[in-house]
């Protein structure tokens, strides 16, 4: 405790330059000190003052008490078992007992090998007083020297001389105790010389082992000596007394009581009990209020009347009186009317155990229950073991249902009882054919399923519904023209006139009448083929212009007929008109059902090169539509291919047909002098009513 003493002491020295103390340092350390007595946490301190330095004192002056505590239980243990193997425990606490224990250990074998107790090992300041007190306390112990109680004296004190040592002092001042002489200082008891050879520092015998503490009590070191305090307190109803021991606590004398104005306290070991001030008189007892209540003698007591007679309780007593013969149940008298005798139950067999055995007993009967039921004892009668409750799962593998005196088992819908009568087997529901169509068995169920051109009812599940192809979303482009849905199929047809299934039965074909020689033309006429029909067509030319080529039966979309001008002789007036030719071509187009992009149906080609010259000429040509424009469905651009001009007729909008037109067209050539000529084309344009 001496180096702590004097630490604490520095660091209350220089603190104290800071002014921040509001109390007294003593006052500190032994708030701490105490509050470790009490084994509260030395780092978890509550606040005693606002002081900084009154804080740090506080928890060092608590830890310091808690490793002083902790160094003596190492001690005992080193004395008391010899050794410190069950303080491995790698917690500071234990660090701590532990060091002290084999400090002590190490004392104690320096006594037994006859070493002196002050050896030189450099094993620490507070290990080294460990091991010198356990030296030395060993060396007392075998020398049979009566351990004492350390006692502090007063420093004020006299020699024995009656002189005081300070006035007898022969070392000039120098020792902080006493003086023994040759300028020799000693240090009073509970103390001990420094190294210094003046200064004296604490002894701790609780450290050291040196107390006389008994067991239950804690040794808590003092300046100069030391005491000792019970670790258990004496617990309720005791209080410490001056010289640790408990003593009861008279709470009738002190007047701590809580005994009611009807009862008189009275004093026990640990406690006081109220006794009530009135007294009950005989056949009552005192309830906890002091209220007189009456004892049932006849439940209370055992037999308070002879044999015969029956107990009446009374207030304050009891009476007896004679008993009448009363058969209980299970008996009745016998004809002398003096003796109860037992009755046969079994007798009338049918009221007692219907259907069942009987079995008759002195005062009673049983019933000997057939299989599948049980004898309550209660109503006496044999009833029905619910087997299936009993033992759920284990009798049945699917449903038990519970029957007088057994049960049975069934199965859930898809199975069959087997011929075990507990287990079920899966039912071939495709035996009786609950599918109109196909019909497949699986684990529990079946599966009805269609063929082709059929899908399955959502209202039963088990009818096959024919499946109408042409009403289904792609059903408008499974026919090319009329779709006829039939049981578990269908199939197409295209109009009447004019048209024929192709192979893959789906789509129209047109039948081209020319080809099969089933159109009506007459010999001066040709025939055309149209999308579902044909043309009879014949041309004349006009006045002086005479037909190039000779009539043929059948006209082609490539053919072309065509008239140039043949003028007469000296015909001025025709010589001079500008047209040179009248053609006539022919195209068949069926009506679109989706129009997105303009269609290139007729190229009008030339022999006008593209912006060359002739004669130092310039060439142009114009393209027209004169006549025939139905809804302006048509255009003519004008192109360059192959560096010459083409024009290209085009469809721009969509046709309903059938309809039938001519695009009259218009070729002008073109110089810088004026039209140099002109071609008329006539485009016989046929659109069909169909789109196929």
């Amino acid at each position: 405790m001496g180096p702590r003493v004097v630490l604490l002491c520095s660091l209350f020295g220089v603190l104290l330059g800071q002014g921040i103390e509001q109390m007294s340092i003593e006052g500190c350390c032994k708030d701490g000190q105490s509050r470790c007595n009490d084994n509260e946490d030395c780092a978890a301190l509550p606040l005693i003052s606002e002081s900084t330095t009154c804080r740090i004192v506080q928890e060092q002056c608590c830890v310091t008490v808690l490793e002083d505590n902790m160094c003596t239980t190492g001690i005992n243990m080193a004395k008391d078992q010899g050794a410190c193997d069950s303080l491995f425990t790698n917690t500071c606490e234990k660090k701590t007992t532990k060091m002290c224990c084999d400090c002590c250990l190490l004392g104690k074998a320096t006594l037994e090998k006859g070493l002196p107790c002050d050896h030189t090992l450099s094993v620490g300041y507070q290990c080294g007083l460990v091991s010198r007190a356990c030296c030395v306390h060993g060396a007392a112990d075998n020398q049979t020297t009566p351990t004492q109680k350390t006692e502090l004296p007063n420093k004020d004190e006299t020699h024995e001389n009656g002189d005081n040592s300070v006035l007898s002092d022969q070392c000039e001042g120098k020792c902080a105790h006493s003086c023994v002489g040759n300028h020799t200082c000693t240090c009073f008891k509970g103390y001990k010389l420094k190294p210094d050879g003046k200064s004296c520092e604490d002894i701790n015998e609780c450290l050291l082992g040196a107390s006389n503490c008994r067991g239950g009590e804690r040794c808590i070191n003092t300046e100069g000596s030391f005491r000792c305090q019970r670790e258990v307190s004496c617990g309720t109803g005791y209080e410490l007394t001056d010289n640790n021991n408990c003593k009861d606590i008279d709470e009738c004398e002190t007047g701590i009581h809580n005994c009611g104005p009807e009862f008189e306290c009275q004093n026990t070991q640990g406690s006081f009990r109220c006794s009530p001030k009135v007294k009950c008189g005989g056949g009552f007892i005192q309830d906890a209020l002091g209220t007189c209540i009456d004892i049932n003698e006849c439940v209370s007591q055992t037999g308070p009347c002879h044999h015969g007679h029956i107990c009446i309780n009374t207030v304050g007593s009891y009476n007896c009186q004679r008993n009448s013969v009363n058969c209980g149940r299970g008996y009745h008298l016998n004809e002398e009317g003096n003796r109860c005798v037992d009755i046969d139950e079994c007798k009338d067999h049918d009221k007692v155990c219907t259907g069942h055995g009987c079995v008759n007993l002195i005062g009673s009967f049983r019933c000997e229950c057939e299989a599948g039921y049980i004898f309550n004892s209660i109503s006496r009668m044999c009833e029905d073991i619910n087997e299936c409750r009993h033992y759920p799962g284990r009798l049945c593998a699917h449903k038990c249902e519970n029957a007088l005196g057994s049960y049975k088992c069934s199965c859930t819908t898809g199975f069959k009882l087997s011929v075990d009568g507990r287990n079920c087997d899966d039912l071939n529901e495709c035996d009786s054919n609950p599918c109109s169509q196909e019909c497949a068995n699986v684990y529990g169920s079946y599966q009805c399923y269609c063929r082709r051109g059929y899908q399955l009812s959502d209202i039963d599940g088990l009818t096959c519904e024919d499946i109408d192809e042409c009403a289904l979303p792609t059903g408008g482009h499974i026919c090319s023209y009329r779709c006829h849905n039939t049981p578990g199929s269908f199939h197409c047809s295209c109009p009447v006139k004019g048209y024929t299934l192709s192979p893959n039965g789906r789509s129209c074909q047109d039948v081209d009448e020319c080809v099969t020689g089933t159109h009506t033309c007459l010999v001066d006429q040709s025939c055309f083929n149209v999308q579902g029909e044909f043309k009879c067509l014949s041309f004349d030319c006009p006045a002086n212009y005479r037909r190039v080529g000779e009539t043929v039966a059948r006209l082609q979309r490539s053919d072309t007929i065509r008239c140039v001008k043949s003028c007469q002789p000296n015909d001025v007036a025709c010589a001079l008109d500008p047209m040179h030719s009248v053609s006539h071509t022919f195209i068949s187009m069926p009506t679109f059902r989706e129009f997105t992009k303009p269609e290139e149906i007729v190229f009008l080609r030339t022999s006008v090169p593209a912006y060359g010259g002739y004669h130092l000429s310039s060439y142009d040509v114009k393209f027209d539509i004169l006549e025939g424009n139905v809804e302006n469905a048509f255009d003519i651009i004008k192109r360059v291919e192959k560096g010459l001009y083409v024009g290209v007729v085009r469809q721009v909008k969509a046709l309903i047909g059938p309809l039938t037109t001519v695009l009259k067209l218009s070729m002008r050539n073109l110089t810088t002098q004026g039209d140099s000529g002109q071609n008329i084309i006539n485009v016989h344009v046929f659109v069909s009513e169909f789109w196929f």
